[in-house]
C-alpha cells in the first residue's frame, strides 16, 4: 500500500542551529551590523537567540531581529518567522501572518517556504484550501531538491490530488526523494514496481526498494519484502541484494 500525504511536513523544517556557537568577537561583529541595518547580521542575531546559541534562548528576542531583517526583504528571516507564526514558537499560533511570510520567501525562491506554503494551502491553514496552488508551490520546492516536496508531489500525482492521476509522474518524484534517501518514497517506488504502476512490473526492484527502506527501519518495507521474496526465485532474490548493496554504495544514486 502506497503510504499517504503526510501533514506534518511543515513542522519537520525547523530552524537550523548554527554548526558551532558564535564566538563572543562574531557576537560582537553581528551586533554592530545589525544595529548599522545589515540584514543579515539581524537574521543571525535572530537565529541566535531562537536557538540560544551564545546567548539565553528569548523567542522574543529572536522575532524582534528576524522581523527588522524579514522587512528588508531577507528571505530565510522570512521564513524563520512564518515557522514561528505557524508554530506558536513565542506568539500565539497566526496562518495567516505564517502564510503571508513563506509566500514573500517563496517568491524570493526560497525552497523551504515553498514547501511550507504548499502545505498551507493543502491544509488549508491561513488560506482556503486549494490543492492546485498547493501543487504549484510544492513543484517550484521539488525542482530545487526539497525532499519533503518531492515525496508529497509523488503521493498527489499518485493520487490523483490537485493533479490529475499519473503514476510516471508519481515514479518520477517518488525516486528523487528516494535517491535522497527518503524511505516512505523508496516504500512508495517498491509498491509501484510490484503492481507495475507507472513503470513496467519488476519484483527484483520492488525487491531492492523496500529492501533498502526496510534497512532504515520501515516495517512496512519489512513486511512487503518478506511476503514478494516467496514469489521470486532464488537467483531473483541475490540480484536484489546485489542492486541493494550498490545503491547503497551509490548513496541511493542510479539504482536498479
Amino acid at each position: 500500500m502506497i503510504k499517504a500525504i503526510t501533514a506534518a511536513l511543515l513542522l519537520n523544517l525547523s530552524m537550523m542551529a548554527f554548526a558551532e556557537p558564535p564566538s563572543p568577537e562574531e557576537i560582537a561583529e553581528w551586533r554592530a551590523a545589525a544595529g548599522q541595518g545589515e540584514a543579515w547580521a539581524q537574521s543571525n542575531l535572530g537565529q541566535m537567540y531562537d536557538r540560544g546559541d551564545g546567548v539565553p534562548q528569548d523567542s522574543a528576542v529572536a522575532r524582534k531581529w528576524w522581523t527588522k531583517a524579514a522587512e528588508q526583504g531577507y528571505a530565510k528571516a522570512q521564513y524563520n518567522l512564518a515557522l514561528m507564526y505557524a508554530d506558536s514558537e513565542g506568539v500565539p499560533e497566526d496562518n495567516a501572518t505564517a502564510v503571508k511570510w513563506y509566500t514573500k520567501a517563496a517568491e524570493q525562491g526560497y525552497a523551504d517556504a515553498q514547501n511550507n506554503l504548499g502545505v498551507m494551502y493543502a491544509n488549508g491553514k491561513g488560506v482556503p484550501k486549494d490543492y492546485a496552488t498547493a501543487v504549484k508551490w510544492y513543484t517550484k520546492a521539488a525542482e530545487q531538491g526539497n525532499v519533503y516536496a518531492q515525496y508529497d508531489l509523488g503521493n498527489r500525482y499518485y493520487n490523483g490530488s490537485g493533479v490529475p492521476k499519473d503514476y510516471a509522474t508519481a515514479v518520477k518524484w517518488y525516486t528523487k526523494a528516494a535517491e535522497q534517501g527518503d524511505a516512505d518514497a523508496q516504500h512508495n517506488l517498491g509498491v509501484m514496481y510490484d503492481k507495475g504502476e507507472g513503470v513496467p512490473q519488476n519484483n527484483v526492484l520492488a525487491y531492492m526498494w523496500w529492501n533498502l527502506a526496510a534497512a532504515q527501519g520501515d516495517e512496512s518495507s519489512k513486511s512487503h519484502k518478506s511476503n514478494i521474496q516467496e514469489k521470486m526465485t532464488p537467483a531473483q532474490i541475490e540480484e536484489a541484494q546485489r542492486l541493494s548493496t550498490e545503491c547503497l554504495a551509490n548513496d541511493y544514486k542510479n539504482c536498479g
